[in-house]
């Protein structure tokens, strides 16, 4: 009986004692919101071309170097997407140092005078990696 016994509780000994608990640190992104205002955009070669700086205070050197950075815009306040896009022919894109985004917009072509698109809301994600 004991052997039988023993049989039946070596493989949850083994099974119990084989376990290891591991542990992930999460480390959760951050969001920034920011409105652009329509008078923000400005131009350097006749409408062809209009950017916006944005002030980023955590995007520090490190952040700008080594973490993932996503920038959304939205022109209706509940519908965000993704930047670099083409919406209504004006090409959306940014670049991003320390402290500051930038976004771009110019025709999709590369050649037209645009309008700046006016006010709209911007989502800037700041995402981790080791």
């Amino acid at each position: 009986m004991k052997r039988y016994l023993t049989l039946l509780l070596l493989p949850l000994l083994f099974s119990i004692a084989s376990c290891t608990k591991t542990q992930n640190n999460v480390v959760p992104n951050q969001t920034i919101f920011a409105n652009v205002g329509a008078n923000k955009w400005a131009t350097s070669d006749g409408g062809k071309t209009y950017s916006v700086n944005i002030s980023v205070p955590q995007l520090d050197s490190y952040s700008n170097q080594h973490d993932g950075v996503l920038v959304y815009i939205t022109f209706d306040g509940s519908t965000y997407e993704q930047v670099a896009e083409v919406y209504n022919g004006i090409a959306y894109s940014y670049s991003h140092n320390i402290g500051n985004v930038e976004i771009d917009i110019q025709a999709s072509n590369g050649t037209s005078v645009i309008t700046p698109p006016g006010s709209l809301g911007v989502k800037i994600v700041l995402i981790p990696s080791d």
